[in-house]
């Protein structure tokens, strides 16, 4: 789950709970000031802040540096139960027998990637194979657990990894260095993935959200025979002009991001309530403990921007058959971002739905029947894409 537009940041939720919070766009009116050296007074305090409905101990653990990724996967081990036990019908309607599997390789970079696997249960043929890029902030290991095994249940092996500073993933935390090597992580990642012999030989397809759409797109691009299709959910493909900063702004966060990169932006608006519908699933938000949750770094702020502009440019060459997914009442990534996109695809396979009321985090924080609905929508495209081998 990732709410960002363009460069994000996760916002603070005004709640009791733990603020390990939900990713958003830094763009809406921000502002730059230096961060801020924490007192002990101050550590003290942050670790006071708890998540409800769990131990000391466990509270204890998520409070943590979670920098590097050996803190991160420290984290997620403890929290991996839990998490499958909250009130949320992508865990609670999981469906049973799916077979998972989780790994690391080695990138070109030399950097530990987290990948996993779902697959049907034994006896399900398979039809073809979906391979996902999570949003900013965001890990393959919390809400799309409950996504991954509802696709996987309709016949199909479904892929992930979480990207270089981000997850179970090495790299310093939220730091996107180079957008392009984002996507070429994907791209050596899914390569090695679409080897495996449960899928050889059978249809691929490409999933993102939010920035991780962004992530397909540029994916695609550079290697559109690879893959037989995209779906998207709220993609990050254009900047609205009323959200992109001012050109002075972008100067000069172009500027800053050269002499110091990993610095961090904080914005002045907090949109988190944009992000989930219910308000009974945004509480859980605390529970995906190793997303990261606080504010963007200067070089990643640019990068993203960069990458927008590029895939702006370049939509018409989308070639391949789309799925694009968004809510209509989405004020984090524009519908008619989404729009745009489905207009000037060049493919005349194209298909674009819109939630009527929907917000931005349709496949997690929706009503139960609109996130069935989507689910449903994605495995329906899929299979009349796909024919038994």
């Amino acid at each position: 789950m990732d709410l960002a537009l363009a460069s994000t940041f996760q916002p603070r939720l005004e709640s009791t709970h733990f603020r390990r919070n939900i990713p958003a766009p830094f763009f809406h009116r921000l502002r730059l000031r230096p961060e801020p050296t924490l007192s002990r007074q101050t550590v003290i305090l942050a670790a006071q802040k708890r998540i409800d409905g769990v131990s000391d101990e466990l509270n204890s653990i998520a409070s943590q540096n979670l920098d590097h990724a050996p803190a991160r996967r420290r984290v997620r081990s403890a929290f991996a139960n839990v998490q499958q036990q909250l009130d949320h019908i992508l865990f609670k309607m999981a469906p049973a027998g799916i077979r998972t599997d989780e790994w690391y390789e080695v990138n070109s970079e030399g950097q530990e990637i987290f990948c996993k696997s779902w697959l049907p249960k034994p006896g399900v043929r398979i039809k073809g194979a979906l391979c996902f890029c999570h949003g900013y902030g965001d890990t393959c290991t919390f809400f799309f657990e409950g996504i991954a095994k509802h696709i996987a249940a309709s016949g199909y092996g479904v892929y992930a990894i979480d990207h270089p500073g981000f997850g179970l993933s090495e790299g310093l935390h939220g730091y996107i260095p180079s957008f392009d090597a984002v996507v070429d992580n994907v791209i050596e990642q899914f390569k090695i993935m679409k080897g495996r012999p449960e899928i050889r030989g059978l249809p691929r397809f490409i999933f993102g959200q939010s920035m991780g759409g962004a992530i397909a797109i540029k994916a695609l691009l550079k290697a559109p025979k690879e893959w037989d299709g995209i779906v998207l959910v709220a993609p990050m493909c254009k900047i609205s002009d009323e959200m992109k900063p001012p050109v002075p702004l972008q100067q000069v966060l172009i500027l800053l991001s050269k002499l110091m990169p990993q610095a961090k932006l904080v914005p002045q608006k907090d949109i988190a309530d944009l992000a989930f519908r219910e308000s009974s699933k945004k509480i859980l938000a605390p529970y995906n403990v190793i997303s990261y949750s606080d504010q963007t770094r200067l070089k990643t702020a640019v990068e993203l921007l960069n990458a927008t502009k590029y895939i702006e440019s370049q939509v018409d060459k989308v070639s391949t058959p789309m799925l694009i997914l968004h809510g209509a009442a989405d004020r984090v990534t524009d519908p008619r971002i989404s729009q745009f996109l489905y207009d000037k695809a060049s493919t005349n396979d194209k298909t674009l739905k819109l939630y009527e009321g929907g917000f931005h985090s349709i496949l997690e924080g929706e009503p139960d029947d609109i996130i069935l609905a989507v689910l449903n929508d994605i495995v329906s495209w899929l299979d009349s894409r796909t024919t038994l081998k």
